[in-house]
């Protein structure tokens, strides 16, 4: 093989790799997101006079895992060879 299939080899299988682990990443991400709304609605069912204090936290949980999702997406990358 000519080193120019090499490399283009090893950059297709990076870039497969790349996209994996970000699909890896956002299953986090997802669930937490997931949670962070539910429990949300809950708290808010039960003490509706603490609603805004739960909603400001709320989108707190949400800015945090939203960033884990980011933070997958912009990894591999940075660390790409």
């Amino acid at each position: 093989m000519s080193a120019e299939l090499v490399n283009l080899a090893a950059a297709t299988t990076a870039g497969r790799l790349g996209a994996v682990a970000y699909g890896l990443a956002a299953i986090g991400p997802g669930v937490g997101i997931g949670l962070v709304f539910g429990h949300s609605i809950e708290a808010m069912a039960r003490q509706p006079e603490a609603m805004p204090i739960i909603r400001t936290n709320m989108f707190l949980g949400f800015a945090l895992c939203e960033v884990l999702a980011l933070l997958g997406l912009v990894v591999p990358f940075i660390f790409q060879s």
